[in-house]
């Protein structure tokens, strides 16, 4: 899992697809963050992308950077704790002027039953599952 969000953070942003009803979303996200031995993102109760994966969990992530992309298949699993959401305000301070891992807003999911895969032009697929 490590290779996966170490490839996360250096490529910056990263891409999730949720589904809203039967129309697929995708919208840039850039947090990527592990606490507890899970990978973790964030976003905002009040966030459509919010509603989309409560909704359905299951979401799908791609990035690429220097002829590589990973696409990472999973589902998201919200971990409702402060402790959890503090911990990833802490990795990412610039989010702490928008979010409070007390204001009733902020949010955290971890990726469960994930399989990630790398994959480029000129090297076999690479498949990690966490």
């Amino acid at each position: 899992m490590q290779k996966v969000v170490d490839f996360l953070k250096e490529a910056g942003t990263y891409y999730l697809a949720t589904v809203d009803g039967d129309q697929p979303r995708v919208r840039p996200f850039g947090t990527a963050h592990v606490f507890e031995d899970k990978l973790y993102i964030q976003t905002g109760k009040v966030k459509d992308v919010s509603k989309q994966i409560h909704a359905n969990p299951k979401v799908e992530i791609c990035a690429f950077m220097d002829g590589t992309w990973l696409r990472v298949a999973g589902e998201l699993v919200e971990d409702d704790r402060i402790e959890a959401r503090q911990s990833m305000l802490d990795a990412y301070p610039s989010l702490q002027a928008m979010y409070k891992a007390d204001d009733g807003n902020t949010e955290v999911f971890y990726l469960k039953n994930a399989t990630a895969t790398f994959s480029s032009f000129t090297a076999a697929p690479e498949v990690i599952k966490f």
